[in-house]
């Protein structure tokens, strides 16, 4: 189980949006999205979403490939 605030990597434009890689302190994302336009970001949120059942916020980061997210309370 991951434990929040996580540290992401994003790689967009990838082939599915999936975990690539878990580590104690970093999870690496890959993104179906591109970066254009919000819409790797707007992917990310519907990916915890679904995947893990609860809703994040992304805290830093927004238009950089390194972000940190947190679970909305």
């Amino acid at each position: 189980m991951m434990q929040f605030p996580i540290k992401l990597k994003v790689k967009p434009n990838s082939k599915r949006t999936e975990i690539l890689k878990e580590e104690r302190d970093e999870v690496v994302l890959a993104v179906k999205s591109s970066a254009e336009k919000n819409k790797a970001n707007l992917e990310i949120l519907k990916f915890f979403a679904k995947e893990l059942k609860t809703k994040i916020r992304i805290v830093r980061g927004l238009k950089s490939r390194n972000k940190i997210v947190d679970r909305l309370e």
